[in-house]
């Protein structure tokens, strides 16, 4: 696939296809990704946990939110929509530097671009309890987990439309309960000199 098509596929996508397992084959290769992924000062002082037992996967998706932007639970997976593998990214509390935030994002980039390009779609998740994450996955007190990416195939659509500065950029679910992302025209957001 081409890279811009990667891009226009990766997408949030919040319903999976439970059925399916991602193989250990492609769980390395996205895991692959992280060696390739820059950050400041090439400190590499984020850390990783790839969670891909059914039992703890299931256990971090009870103790996670999902789509903050819809009402009531709406974007909330159900059972048999429910991710298949988390990645956990961990931040060193000793040696964090003021740039950690573009690392990890850099890093999140890789692993979600590494998944579309196998079709496996993802979802960056944010709303996540540090010490609830250390008592599932037991790692060290000098780490904090703040971030998850939820992985699977996914059972819906995500499409991006562009939208002009004045109009609401909250996603939201069409009529077929896909998801509809809108996105600022990019002569909106840039100013090209």
């Amino acid at each position: 696939m081409e890279l811009e098509k990667i891009l226009e596929w990766r997408r949030s996508y919040r319903k999976f296809d439970e059925d399916k397992e991602i193989s250990k084959e492609d769980i390395n290769g996205i895991l692959s990704s992280i060696k390739f992924a820059s950050c400041a000062n090439n400190r590499q002082f984020l850390r990783f946990i790839s969670v891909e037992s059914k039992e703890k996967v299931l256990e971090i998706f009870e103790n996670t939110k999902w789509a903050a932007s819809l009402p009531n639970g709406v974007g909330r997976p159900k059972e048999g929509e429910r991710p298949v593998y988390f990645i956990a990214i961990l931040s060193d509390k000793e040696r964090k530097l003021k740039f950690d935030g573009v690392d990890q994002g850099l890093v999140i980039s890789n692993l979600t671009l590494a998944a579309a390009e196998r079709g496996i779609g993802s979802c960056i998740i944010g709303s996540v309890t540090d010490d609830k994450m250390r008592e599932i996955l037991s790692y060290d007190e000098r780490y904090t987990c703040n971030i998850l990416i939820a992985f699977g195939y996914p059972k819906i659509k995500s499409s991006i439309k562009e939208i002009a500065l004045e109009e609401d950029q909250s996603y939201y679910l069409d009529d077929d309960g896909n998801y509809v992302v809108p996105k600022y025209k990019i002569d909106e957001i840039v100013r090209r000199l």
